[in-house]
């Protein structure tokens, strides 16, 4: 394995490549990306290399091309610096290269990389620092250090502003306009195609040799790039050391909603300006600074264990959350693959709501809330679907980019390993079941924070809205008087176009008894706002048509051995040996033997969809019924989605399957930063990630959110000793912490009683008080 993670124990932030392997560029790139919500810049190196994908994303910049979906357009470039030694063009291709280390600090978001490189009998030095600035989201810096050790150097450099960048080939930008401002300060001004936003490229150098002397810079402008070319001669043991300060903005910016192109030139010119007056360490300081007030001071989360690598998974899955998670906008949200590259073109899934808002209703709420206004202000694409479809209420996209989209699913995928043909996409059209996780995950936030005046602004509206699609939804079967939902994708996306999915149908009722409930509440304890929500959604006549239909929807009960059937027809259909499917190094193995028509004739799943529904109501099912469906699914379940592993390690823990649970939860830690070199060529999984914290605080910190109640009842797994983390409950913040045989719960300043319960009884604290309990 090249992925060295955690070397120095006591040092559990570093990830580091050994050694260079141009054939394992995408893994990095992914991994060791750089960002801050805002912008995700890939790990690509310096010097280029054929494969390498050298992306540059900016949160909610949409764009689509030629009839294709929106996607993110990859913004040019001012990472690549091509660098020339004595006529020797910087390739660690060519030549010999040792001490080669390159790591990602995930504490201040510091990547570095170093090594000797020896070439035409002659050995240099480089050293390589880029930093994406978390105290000013707008600013990336590099820093490059060149040392010839056994003799003279003559060094020449281009670098500047690449807008040559593609999506695998689509080229979503002008051509643009390119200016020089006071000799050293080069523009690029560019928009996107068609969605026509602006965006400002600024970018500048500072020079540091060892005698003080002055380099020259000279400009070039090709097609879609403007450069600084640079010469310098470098004395054996002697350095040029530069620095590289670029900003990026656009017209998308909430600071620059309804301002012109000149006033967006001239606020990426100052910023460039204002950042070049700092040092690159004074900019380090700064970026570690807000790093650690803004992402580690809260949900504080430690591990004492055997195995060091648990913390360092928990600290990579932090990182990458942090530096993908738009914090600023409440008009963006989280993409499948974060910012961290192309994958799913940026698009925001159920992701968010089942395993990434957790993580934020815990450690950030503040961040919660903007991700479910996001879905508030997609009520409209969510009417234009529903409509399209001719159903009534906010249908939700399967696949969401900027929120007035809608839909955004491509309809057509890869081809068909049999018939050769590409294959529909059918998740945009049927995998209905997004709409009831948007409700679920919009009240998880409202039980746990007790924001009642966002409930009253944005979460009801949500609910209630979804409610009126599914009573538009349901099919009245009149020969076994209930209502069902056919031809749909369940979270088993192996099984398509199946009837009465058993988590689609237990949420989608789920979603009606919610919402007369909240009609009921409102109408008695909030008219005004009742009287509001009534006149726009019609809610007399809905709350008639959910009691009609709430107690005969098909729920999918045990049958006699006490498994619930996954849909109509998964029991009988037939089985196969699973076993090189699930120990296959690569995921989606089944698909070199099976294509998906043939896969959904056989008792194969590909994620947790029946255990997924235990898991998020598990005060439904009792232990024993959860039991018997782990025996009958797990075997059949492949693993092949990200999203899996995680919520098998939190069901195995309830179970008090503890070494199973801990061998899951370290798969799962294993799927972007494991030995698997091409498993994040397309941007790290951002649900798997939200799914590693699920597994440690709702796992094995016990940690469940039961309605308006706060259980804890942890089950350490062998290897750990100590489990320590912090939650926000109902606006207070309580520090847990877990040995082998005592629960401590501690209040931290809290302003009311917070209470919690432990296997069946009571607590509650106030101040900074703590309850110790033997376990």
């Amino acid at each position: 394995m090249q992925l060295g993670v955690g070397t120095d124990p006591s040092n559990p932030w570093i990830l580091q490549e050994k050694e260079f392997n141009s054939r394992h560029l995408g893994k990095f790139e992914a991994v060791m990306c750089q960002g801050n919500g805002y912008m995700g810049v890939r790990a690509a190196t310096e010097e280029h290399y054929v494969g390498e994908h050298r992306d540059m994303l900016i949160a909610g910049t949409f764009d689509k091309f030629d009839g294709e979906v929106n996607e993110l357009p990859n913004l040019p470039d001012v990472t690549e610096i091509k660098i020339e030694i004595n006529g020797q063009l910087l390739d660690l291709n060519q030549g010999e290269v040792s001490d080669y280390r390159r790591i990602i600090d995930l504490k201040s978001g510091l990547l570095t990389r170093s090594f000797t490189w020896t070439i035409a009998e002659h050995a240099y030095r480089l050293k390589f620092e880029r930093l994406v600035s978390m105290a000013n989201r707008h600013l990336i810096v590099s820093r490059v250090t060149i040392t010839p050790l056994d003799g003279q150097a003559i060094v020449k450099v281009q670098s500047g502003i690449d807008g040559q960048q593609t999506n695998s080939g689509s080229q979503h930008l002008v051509e643009g306009d390119k200016r020089l401002f006071d000799g050293e300060f080069m523009q690029m001004l560019t928009s996107t195609n068609e969605s026509k936003i602006n965006m400002a490229m600024t970018t500048c150098h500072k020079f540091k040799t060892a005698d003080g002397h002055a380099i020259k810079q000279h400009m070039e402008i090709g097609r879609r790039q403007v450069f600084f070319n640079f010469t310098d001669t470098i004395a054996a043991q002697a350095t040029l050391q530069f620095v590289k300060y670029s900003t990026l903005v656009t017209d998308r910016d909430n600071d620059f909603q309804g301002q012109d192109l000149a006033a967006l030139q001239e606020f990426g010119l100052t910023q460039l300006k204002t950042a070049c007056a700092e040092s690159f360490d004074e900019q380090l300081a700064a970026t570690t600074a807000a790093w650690q007030q803004s992402v580690w001071d809260y949900g504080k989360l430690q591990i004492e264990s055997s195995d060091m690598d648990d913390q360092v998974a928990l600290n990579f899955a932090r990182y990458q959350l942090a530096i993908s998670t738009p914090v600023h906008d409440h008009r963006m949200n989280i993409g499948a693959k974060g910012l961290t590259g192309e994958g799913y073109k940026g698009h925001t899934f159920w992701d968010t709501e089942i395993f990434m808002l957790p993580y934020y209703i815990f450690t950030k709420p503040e961040v919660a809330k903007s991700l479910i206004e996001y879905r508030y202000l997609g009520l409209a694409g969510a009417h234009r679907k529903s409509q399209d479809n001719k159903y009534a209420g906010a249908q939700f996209p399967w696949e969401a980019a900027w929120p007035s989209d809608g839909e955004s699913t491509p309809v057509w995928g890869a081809a068909d390993i049999i018939t050769g043909r590409a294959m529909k996409i059918w998740s945009g059209f049927i995998e209905q079941h997004i709409t009831s996780d948007v409700a679920y995950g919009a009240m998880e936030y409202v039980n746990a924070t007790g924001d009642d005046q966002f409930a009253l602004d944005k979460v009801y509206e949500i609910i209630l809205d979804a409610a009126r699609f599914w009573a538009s939804r349901l099919e009245y079967n009149e020969t076994a008087d209930r209502y069902e939902i056919n031809d749909v994708i369940g979270p088993d996306e192996y099984k398509e176009h199946i009837n009465n999915n058993a988590f689609t149908n237990y949420t989608a009722q789920w979603t009606l008894q919610t919402a007369i409930d909240l009609y009921e509440a409102l109408k008695t304890n909030e008219p005004k706002k009742f009287a509001e929500l009534n006149q726009k959604l019609d809610l007399d006549k809905y709350y008639q048509l959910w009691q009609a239909q709430v107690d005969k929807i098909y729920l999918l009960q045990p049958n006699a051995d006490g498994v619930i059937p996954e849909n109509d027809t998964y029991l009988s259909l037939k089985t196969i040996d699973l076993s090189k499917y699930k120990t296959a190094e690569h995921v989606g193995g089944i698909f070199n033997d099976y294509n998906l028509d043939q896969i959904s004739k056989i008792q194969v799943t590909k994620q947790a969809d029946v255990l997924l529904l235990l898991y998020l109501f598990e005060q439904k099912f009792a232990a024993q019924e959860k039991r018997i469906n782990w025996d009958y699914y797990e075997p059949r379940t492949t693993h092949d989605s990200s999203l899996s592993l995680s919520t098998h390690a939190v069901l195995a823990s309830d179970l008090k399957m503890t070494d199973k649970a801990y061998e899951l939860f370290q798969r799962a830690c294993q799927i972007d930063i494991g030995p698997d070199m091409a498993s994040s060529n397309d941007g790290t999984h951002s649900a798997s990630l939200g799914g590693i914290w699920n597994a440690v605080v709702f796992g094995f910190g016990g940690v469940r959110l039961l309605g308006e109640t706060l259980r804890i009842e942890p089950h350490l797994p062998e290897a750990w000793t100590n489990l320590s983390f912090e939650i926000f409950w109902q606006q207070q913040r309580l520090q847990i912490t877990v040995d082998k045989s005592r629960l401590t719960v501690k209040a931290l300043d809290a302003t009311a009683p917070v209470s919690f319960e432990h296997r069946g009884k009571q607590y509650r604290l106030s101040g900074n008080e703590s309850a110790i309990i033997d376990l």
